[in-house]
């Protein structure tokens, strides 16, 4: 195989990749969950998606570029188990969070107004984007060490292309994503949604964790 035909199709096996592992519910579900309970803009749902996304195919490339250097095997490994990790980590920060949503719902039932100062201290938002982009940097994508040892043969430009190729399609695959569930998340209103959104946004976080970490026992 020509170096042409290489480069091309491992840029397109870059872009499938990046496109279709993006469509399991970890990379999107969580990050819809959260904007539509704390009632995102949709430019801060899109710049979230865009963060947790970027720290998500960084961290792939960078396992990815340390196994070029010091053995396949030893990188995929820790890829591997760091994805077990998220996995328990997306199930402790669903928790977690549903746990916030319950307190705070009966806080403001029993006090029969809005508590600002009890907002103030414990308001997550700010926590959430931090946390999430972290569960997603402890997330990679292990498949992308093979395209990236099929590339050696290559020219540097050229398996930088493959890298930006791959770390576009999954970035831009998340964002859109997160889009579409953002817009039919908000075609369901009703009171008991907006009382307790928060849980709701905790538990199916919890479901998608659990999923994750089943799949990948």
């Amino acid at each position: 195989m020509s170096t042409n035909s290489l480069f091309a199709s491992l840029a397109l096996a870059a872009i499938s990749i990046g496109a279709l592992h993006s469509l399991a519910p970890d990379h999107w579900v969580p990050i819809a969950a959260i904007a539509r309970a704390r009632n995102w803009s949709r430019g801060k749902a899109l710049r979230v998606a865009f963060l947790c996304g970027f720290g998500h195919v960084t961290v792939s490339v960078a396992l990815g570029l340390l196994a070029l250097s010091f053995g396949a095997q030893l990188f995929q490994s820790i890829g591997e188990r760091m994805v077990s990790v998220a996995g328990l980590l997306m199930i402790g920060f669903g928790l977690a969070y549903a746990i916030w949503g319950l307190r705070h719902t009966f806080a403001h039932r029993l006090h029969g107004h809005h508590h600002h100062h009890y907002d103030h201290v414990h308001d997550p938002s700010n926590v959430s984007v931090w946390s999430l982009f972290l569960i997603y940097c402890a997330d990679p994508c292990v498949a992308v060490i093979p395209i990236l040892f099929a590339a050696a043969p290559l020219t540097t430009m050229e398996t930088i292309s493959i890298v930006v190729a791959y770390e576009v399609a999954t970035v831009g695959a998340m964002v859109v994503l997160v889009a579409v569930a953002q817009s039919g998340a908000q075609l369901f209103k009703a009171k008991w949604i907006e009382r307790f959104g928060d849980p709701i946004a905790g538990g199916l976080i919890v479901a998608t964790g659990i999923m994750v970490a089943i799949l990948d026992w």
